[in-house]
């Protein structure tokens, strides 16, 4: 439940703590007083949006923190767990938004998302507004009130997943379909590029081999010629390599004196001899065995011509050629057994279809169930809310044409009967202000009691409502205080002679500024504030008297 609420520069609130209990809480004040700050602020905490105007003026920042009590929160509890941001049995929100339009978020002093403010903040406080009997004239508010009753939204959410996966594979079936002529197109086109790619067989590097290949055949008898040539030099005719440095090997040797150059120099002639030997005997291998084959230069050529025009074709280097044929492959592949295969799309399409209806069915059955829950639960509200006549009426009706929706097979909406023997209609058409108000205090009664969420938070509810009904309604608040945490804005003193707890809500202007100010009022000023809500501004002794008497009675 909700144990502290502190507000700092926010609005016209400099500072405001207020520590909540367990049971009925009430606030009132004079109108303008800012009872909207507290809600305002604790929505904050919850994670709605926030602009600079709630920014206390000539500040630079504004600051909302909510401490929660986890006790017997296990869904709270897991969510923290879950997100790495536990802190013992307490839950921390806490809020700041800066003058110029930031906003940072935390949850027990983790910076988060403000997702996650929603999301957590959903498990631990629901807050009913004075406007949502405005909301019972929206048809899609009846589905979601019943789902809410029934306990129905994961299911809920899973139909409109299933439904969404359904939609967009049917979609892309029919954009396919429709365009069917230039995929069969595209798909004949890759077949035979592939086939082209297939027949071609290039293997990896062969383009780099058969290049320096066709550059050694296209010149092979040049290249025999200069090998003949370079022999010659090395070791045959009149003046020759071998011969010369063998006479200059010779013209040294057996020196009547020893001289290091000389001999050094001789050194170097006998390697040489030796290298010239190695030289004239790869020539000789070289041309031995060297054979010139136009056929061989033939066949090279025109393969690397086929790889060359196969290239041209594509628009990319030849040796880019294995990454298109592995690309377009894989193109054809997937149009083949992928996402535009027509036959395994319509399989596709078909079981998420069928998925779809196995879960919208089963929400229809218990949406039934629920309604009829609904009824009774309502009946028995509007009765303790002197509505006995009225007859309340959940109406499910399957879609036009049978369609299928995100949100189900049905429409449903809320319709009354204000007098026996007349038929149902719609709320829009039949209801008055007054009507709506208790209609709606009776759903948000139910809804409240079926609830798990510790913390309900009721904002003026009780508008439209005055003398008896409104003792039945804060009697209605008080029973719910008695299960978990109930904090009512209310300016009716039947309602806030109930609560178990009073803070009165003001504002006074201090040097020059306004500040809103809340104190938790003891027993005398408690009967003082509800006389004041009974006479107005003038209290006299017949309104303390009769406040006393309401006080006294609860």
């Amino acid at each position: 439940m909700l144990t502290q609420l502190k507000v700092t520069n926010f609005a016209i609130a400099d500072h405001i703590e207020i520590l909540f209990e367990a049971g009925m809480t009430v606030l009132s004040g004079e109108t303008g007083a800012g009872k909207s700050i507290i809600l305002d602020a604790l929505g904050l905490a919850l994670g709605d949006r926030a602009d600079t105007s709630m920014v206390r003026h000539g500040e630079e920042k504004a600051e909302i923190s909510a401490v929660f009590e986890l006790e017997n929160q296990h869904e709270a509890a897991k969510w923290l767990s879950g997100h790495d941001m536990e802190e013992g049995s307490q839950c921390i929100l806490r809020r700041i938004i800066t003058s110029e339009g930031r906003s940072r978020s935390y949850i027990n002093g983790r910076p988060c998302p403000l997702q996650n403010l929603k999301a957590i903040g959903e498990l631990l406080i629901d807050i009913h507004s004075q406007h949502e009997h405005q909301s019972l004239l929206k048809k899609d508010k009846h589905r979601d009130i019943l789902d809410e009753f029934g306990q129905l939204d994961e299911l809920s959410t899973e139909v409109s997943h299933r439904y969404r996966a359904w939609s967009e594979k049917a979609q892309q079936l029919a954009q396919i379909e429709s365009s069917q002529d230039e995929l069969e197109a595209r798909l004949q086109l890759l077949k035979f590029q592939v086939d082209e790619f297939d027949k071609l067989a290039l293997l990896e590097d062969e383009v780099i081999r058969l290049e320096h290949e066709q550059s050694e055949l296209s010149h092979a008898e040049l290249l025999l010629n200069k090998a003949h040539e370079a022999f010659g030099f090395c070791y045959e005719g009149d003046v020759n390599a071998a011969g010369m440095i063998s006479s200059a090997t010779h013209a040294l040797q057996n020196l009547p004196a020893e001289n290091n150059k000389l001999s050094e120099a001789l050194t170097l002639l006998n390697d040489a001899q030796i290298l010239i030997d190695e030289a004239s005997n790869s020539l000789r291998e070289f041309v031995e065995s060297f054979e010139l084959d136009p056929e061989k230069l033939q066949r090279t050529e025109d393969r690397l011509s086929a790889i060359y025009q196969l290239a041209r074709k594509h628009r990319c280097n030849p040796e880019e050629l294995p990454e298109t044929h592995f690309k377009l492959s894989r193109e054809m592949k997937q149009y083949l057994d992928g996402d535009h295969n027509i036959e395994q799309l319509q399989h596709d399409v078909n079981a998420l279809k069928s998925s779809y209806l196995a879960a919208a069915e089963k929400q229809r059955t218990l949406r039934a169930e629920q309604a009829y829950r609904l009824e009774v639960n309502v009946a028995d509200q509007l009765a303790i809310l002197e509505m006995k006549t009225l007859q309340f009426k959940v109406n499910i009706q399957p879609l036009d044409n049978n369609k299928l929706s995100q949100n189900g097979l049905d429409t449903i909406e809320f319709l009354i009967s204000t007098n026996p023997g007349q038929p149902a209609k719609s709320l829009n058409k039949i209801a008055s202000g007054g009507e709506l108000s208790r209609i709606s205090l009776a759903i948000q009664v139910v809804i409240a009691r079926n609830s798990t969420i510790p913390t309900l938070v009721f904002d003026e509810v009780d508008v439209g409502i005055g003398g008896g009904t409104a003792q039945t309604v804060g009697r209605l608040l008080k029973s719910l205080g008695n299960c978990g945490q109930v904090i009512c804005v209310t300016h009716l003193p039947q309602v806030a002679s109930q609560g178990e707890h009073h803070f009165f809500i003001s504002k006074k202007l201090e040097d020059g500024k306004i500040r809103s100010y809340i104190n938790l009022l003891d027993e005398a000023a408690r009967t003082r504030e509800i006389a004041r809500m009974l006479g107005g501004i003038t209290i006299t002794e017949q309104t303390l008297a009769h406040a006393k008497e309401m006080l006294n009675c609860f």
